[in-house]
C-alpha cells in the first residue's frame, strides 16, 4: 500500500513528476522516451524511474531489450485520485517544449 507520505514525497520531485504526466497518458513508455521528453539522462532517468516502481506506482514490462513502464493498473482509488487531481495541475513537459 502507498502511504500518502511516500506517495507525496515522490511526486515532489520535478523530474518524477514530470515522468508520472507522461505515464499519466495510460501508455507504455521505455526510458529512452522519458529521456527524449525531458532531456535528462539515461542514469538520472532509471534512478526516478525506480523510485517511482520502489512505491508501487509505475510497473514495467519486459519487450525483448526493452523495458517498458506503465502506470499500476491496481493503484487504490484513493492513490488515484490523488493522482489525477495533481496531473490535471501538472503542464503536459511535451506542450512546454513546443511553445
Amino acid at each position: 500500500m502507498i502511504t500518502p507520505t511516500a506517495l507525496l514525497s515522490v511526486m515532489a520531485e520535478p523530474t518524477r513528476l514530470a515522468a508520472l504526466r507522461i505515464l499519466w497518458d495510460g501508455g507504455e513508455h521505455c526510458v529512452c522516451e522519458f529521456m527524449a521528453k525531458l532531456g535528462a539522462s539515461q542514469s538520472r532517468m532509471s534512478r526516478h524511474i525506480s523510485e517511482l516502481r520502489a512505491i508501487g506506482l509505475v510497473i514495467d514490462r519486459r519487450d525483448a531489450q526493452w523495458v517498458r513502464f506503465r502506470l499500476n493498473p491496481a493503484l487504490a482509488p484513493e492513490v488515484r485520485r490523488i493522482l489525477d487531481a495533481v496531473m490535471a495541475m501538472v503542464p503536459d513537459p511535451l506542450a512546454r517544449r513546443a511553445a
